[in-house]
């Protein structure tokens, strides 16, 4: 597919400015312009905001009423269940709101749903087959809850009060639970709408801390340092995609100091499993490494497996644990990779469906159909390949499940939104969004959506983009940039890994590593030093042949750390 190259040309003036300011070289300065981190102000904060400069958690709207409720709960030795979701965010909210519960002297259990057999989020079936039999007084939902009316219905009339903890958009009204903490909400005007679940909940225990304190209740006991639950607050924020400024950075960048200090044996048995160095952890690790071994539970088994990781405080049980999720992340990535083979040869077979603004596509299959955990992966792929919004369905007993992704430049859930009338449900974000639907109403809903993508978006919204920070010369290239680019970690949505473009590019020798990926020596032709610079280029198709010259390269450059020492590499994104 043919890709449009863009290189961003940020204000000259509000570069030197910033250069003024932070003393440093030109090239960070337009890095950081380009992220639109200008001011004064704007540049402290995104180098230096301490956690304690985070937004008030308790001007959430509904916080109050929450704190209160929880207080009497952990008083009066209610019964307590943490209902979480089965992805990273929801798995590590979830540990962390039972840990500090449990250090509290709370009555606490959790409830995660199995992903295939139960499906997400909150529903009545819960309530009367699980939670009313085990006396719950107390649910409080982590990472979901927002749609869940029916089952919050169902709870009160069971006389079990509701506190939902989210950040999933609200389509319509909210549940009528005692609390609904979503920063969401059209009336919660507090600013931090991009938060993760994690980092809901995280607000939430700030606020009960405080208020547990103001009724005396941490009397002849230490308050707990909530500062280092913010490994767990890193670790869902940052596999969760939300945007890495304000408050998410200060969480992300926090939660990665404390993993760096002082590892919780969960995450320590993981890291070493990846081959992660002591101390040395960074975003890139998490969302690459670790994200995808907590998830592999919820989707090839199920998720309190990771939930139990990350609670336990046994190094011999962690490892075992850990050992068991990259067992099932090895088979997440078999199944992944049959399901992505079948659809995209599938695709090619039907290249009509191509000319598509859309791809809805659906399995009936009763056997060996589409595992429903890795659709949301294979969605990805898809999305990523094909440039175009993507939604599949894996239908079982007549009720489709689905799990899609969306592209820059089009909301897939208010697209879904758009259709709701023939979905039995649905939620997500404007990148991600999952729904349940009939199977008969599969067609229909694909001709609404197909439509509502027609509608709202441009030719060039279809058209992929390569967004280039920088013209950078090797020359240019220096320790002290290296240096200076380390500083923006970490790296995600909205504060995206710089990306460079070279021209006159030669490989200078290469060769294949890994089965898949090119390690190369490259060089600028025409540059003055005639430097050769380590390169590699990931997922490469083997079968073509490799070219040895390149009129443009974009490009990142990063410190490449192994046993102690660093060198300079160059990873290639397009050629």
């Amino acid at each position: 597919m043919e890709k449009k190259w863009h290189i961003m040309q940020p204000d000259i003036e509000s570069v030197r400015n910033i250069k003024r300011i932070l003393k440093c070289d030109y090239i960070t300065a337009a890095l950081l312009a380009n992220r639109n981190i200008i001011s004064k102000n704007s540049l402290s904060a995104f180098f230096h905001a301490p956690i304690s400069s985070i937004r008030k958690p308790f001007l959430l709207k509904d916080m109050d009423a929450a704190v209160r409720r929880i207080h009497t709960a952990i008083i009066n030795n209610e019964n307590i269940l943490v209902f979480g979701d089965f992805d990273t965010d929801g798995i590590t909210a979830t540990a962390m709101l039972v840990e500090f519960l449990r250090y509290t002297g709370a009555s606490v259990s959790y409830y995660i749903p199995h992903r295939v057999k139960e499906g997400y989020s909150l529903q009545p079936s819960h309530i009367s087959e699980s939670l009313i039999p085990d006396n719950i007084n107390l649910i409080i939902t982590v990472d979901c809850g927002s749609t869940s009316h029916d089952a919050v219905n169902t709870a009160n009339a069971a006389g079990i009060d509701v506190i939902i903890t989210d950040h999933h958009n609200i389509s319509n009204s909210i549940p009528e639970a005692c609390a609904v903490i979503n920063p969401k909400q059209k009336d919660c005007l507090t600013g931090v709408d991009d938060l993760a679940g994690v980092g809901v909940a995280f607000y939430l225990i700030i606020s009960l801390r405080k208020y547990l304190r103001n009724m005396k209740f941490w009397q002849g006991k230490p308050e707990p340092n909530l500062r280092k639950s913010c490994d767990l607050v890193a670790l869902g924020t940052i596999a969760d995609m939300v945007p890495l400024l304000e408050e998410n950075r200060i969480l992300a960048r926090t939660g990665i100091e404390v993993i760096n200090s002082t590892r919780r044996p969960g995450i320590k048995a993981l890291c070493h499993l990846c081959g992660i160095n002591d101390f040395s952890l960074d975003g890139e690790d998490i969302a690459f490494k670790i994200a995808p071994l907590l998830n592999a539970s919820g989707r090839m088994a199920h998720a309190k497996e990771a939930v139990e990781l990350l609670l336990t405080h046994d190094n011999r049980t962690a490892g075992k644990i850990a050992k068991a999720l990259i067992d099932m992340n090895l088979k997440r990535r078999e199944t992944e990779q049959v399901v992505f083979d079948e659809i995209n040869n599938f695709l090619q077979r039907n290249h009509h469906m191509l000319e598509l603004k859309a791809l809805i596509l659906s399995d009936k299959r009763a056997d060996n159909g589409w595992h429903p955990g890795v659709l949301g992966i294979v969605a990805a792929r898809l999305a990523k390949k094909y440039h175009k919004p993507v939604m599949l369905i894996a239908v079982t007993n007549g009720i489709g499940k689905g799990s899609g992704r969306s592209i820059p430049g089009y909301d897939i859930h208010a697209g879904l939104k758009n259709c709701s009338d023939l979905l039995e449900g649905f939620g997500g974000h404007s990148m991600a969004a999952g729904l349940s639907i009939k199977a008969e109403n599969i067609p229909a809903f694909h001709k609404i959506f197909e439509d509502t993508v027609l509608n709202t978006t441009k030719e060039e919204d279809l058209i992929p983009v390569i967004s280039i920070d920088y013209e950078l010369d090797f020359d240019d290239i220096t320790n002290a940039l290296l240096n200076n680019i380390e500083r923006l970690k970490p790296f995600g949505t909205a504060n995206r890994e710089p990306l460079f473009m070279a021209g006159n590019i030669k490989v200078a020798s290469s060769k294949i590593a890994g089965g898949r990926h090119r390690s190369m020596l490259l060089k600028q032709q025409g540059s003055k030093t005639d430097r050769l610079i380590n390169a590699i280029q990931f997922n490469v198709d083997i079968n073509k042949p490799m070219q040895n010259r390149y009129d443009r390269m974009a490009f990142h450059v990063k410190w490449n750390r192994w046993n102690g020492s660093r060198t300079m590499q160059i990873i290639v994104e397009e050629m």
